[in-house]
Formats: structure tokens, sequence, C-alpha cells
């Protein structure tokens, strides 16, 4: 599946699914791709990446079928540059907290001359530097993805703290945002509630932005990190359309320990 399948999906409201990788393995992220997800995210955050591997990584998630993802380590032109050049169709931008830092991630992803989704009368901010690399098969398919791959990377905020949720309706706003992806534990923790999502006020918090996704007409997503299919339903039907589903190490923990007793 590409982005375009990906954006066909959510716009007929069907949810779209995708998982989460951790090990730097080009063949463990081509599995994944072939286990039937839209999209696989690389984990630049928390997971084993390396710049110089990236590129086999995007290959290998292609390769299996489904979109390539990044999520970013830092939402900072640096790292922006290095997963959309290795061949990224995909952002996710890491504790997003405000539109003014949005704006500024959006940008970054964005070549000059592109929309990012300023507001009239806002001054131009830094772009996506031009050149050759991995994504534009170093030059040769230059002008191909200037003109249909690059307007359309797919774009999703991570709302992970509670001052996102205070500038939420600005956030949602931002026209060339797709989806938002909730953090719960690391949302829970700005609250001083980690890991209590059975607690009221988190509970409250989760459906402040639920409603806000409703008015805005926005994608909801978070991610389930323990594989639960009962969850995952759960989820969809309370609105979520943007979705990770588990993690690469986690379901290797989950097959792998020794049956208990033998």
């Amino acid at each position: 599946m590409d982005i375009h399948a990906i954006r066909a999906r959510l716009a007929q409201d069907e949810p779209t699914i995708g998982t989460w990788l951790q090990l730097p393995s080009a063949d463990v992220a081509e599995l994944m791709a072939r286990a039937g997800y839209d999209w696989v995210a690389v984990d630049m955050e928390h997971g084993s990446f390396g710049r110089t591997g990236l590129p086999d990584i995007f290959r290998a998630i292609q390769c299996g079928g489904a979109a390539p993802f990044a999520r970013l380590p830092v939402a900072s032109k640096t790292a922006v540059k290095a997963a959309l050049e290795a061949g990224a169709q995909g952002l996710i931008f890491p504790m997003i907290e405000s539109r003014e830092q949005l704006d500024q991630a959006i940008s970054w992803a964005t070549y000059p001359g592109h929309d990012d989704g300023r507001r009239d009368g806002e001054p131009p901010r830094e772009n996506r530097g031009v050149g050759f690399c991995r994504a534009n098969a170093f030059g040769r398919d230059f002008d191909a993805y200037m003109r249909d791959t690059a307007p359309r990377i797919f774009l999703v905020a991570q709302i992970e703290h509670i001052r996102a949720v205070e500038d939420l309706d600005a956030i949602l706003d931002q026209p060339r945002l797709d989806a938002i992806m909730v953090g719960p534990y690391d949302l829970s923790g700005s609250m001083g509630l980690t890991g209590q999502f059975d607690h009221p006020d988190f509970k409250a918090v989760m459906a402040r932005i639920h409603e806000a996704c409703r008015r805005h007409h926005a994608r909801m997503g978070l991610h389930v990190v323990q594989p639960d299919p009962g969850e995952l339903r759960r989820q969809v039907a309370a609105g979520s359309r943007f979705i990770a589903y588990g993690i690469d190490s986690v379901f290797l923990w989950q097959a792998a320990a020794r049956p208990a007793g033998v």
C-alpha cells in the first residue's frame, strides 16, 4: 500500500493499520510489511536505527508491500531531511506541543514553492533543502519526485503532552496535517499519571481529544503497544483511524517466551 491508498481509505472513514519497527534489520522490516499492514513506522526515537541503514530498511518495507514511515527522534530539520532523503513516505513528528512547532516541522518537510499550510500573511519559513538523494533515485526521478511524491508526504503529529491538548484546536487546524497519534505513556506522564490509563482525569483528556478530532474532521490515531485484537477493534469502534499495532520486539517477546513448566 502507498500513501495515496492510505489517504483514500481515510477519506472513506476506514481505519488504516500499521505497525512499529525498533529492530534495525531489513529482513525484519520486510517480514513486518508482509504481515499485512498498510504502513510500517521505523522508530528513530527509541529504536536502534542509524542514517546509513535507513535506505535498506525503507526498501525492505516497500518490497513487503507497505508504505515506509519514520517516527522521527525529534522534530528537527536534520531528522526530517534524513528520513525523507532515505525514502520515507510518511513522517510522524514526536512531542508536538503547539501549532507553531508543527508549522515549523511541516515547513522542513516541504520544498520551496509547495504548500506547507501556512496561514495567510505569515512570513515564509525555512523549507526542505533541494538535492539529489535516494528518494528521487539520486536525481534520475528528480522531476517526478518533486511533482508527485514530495507534495504528498503523509504527516502525523504525536500528541504526547498535556500542553499539546491545550493547543489542540490550532494543531488540528493545520491544513497539511493528515492525522494525529496520541502517545498514551508520555501524555499520562505529563499529567503525573504515568501508565494510569483508567484514571478518570486521563480518560477525560482522551475524550477531549476525540471530541476535538470530531469537530475538526481530523483523523485520530494511537499506538496499541501490546498486541490485542480486541483492543484494536475497540479503538476502531471508538473512532480511531490511524493506528499502530504492536512492535516487532513485542511480537518477538510474546512468541519467543519459553512455555511454562517445560
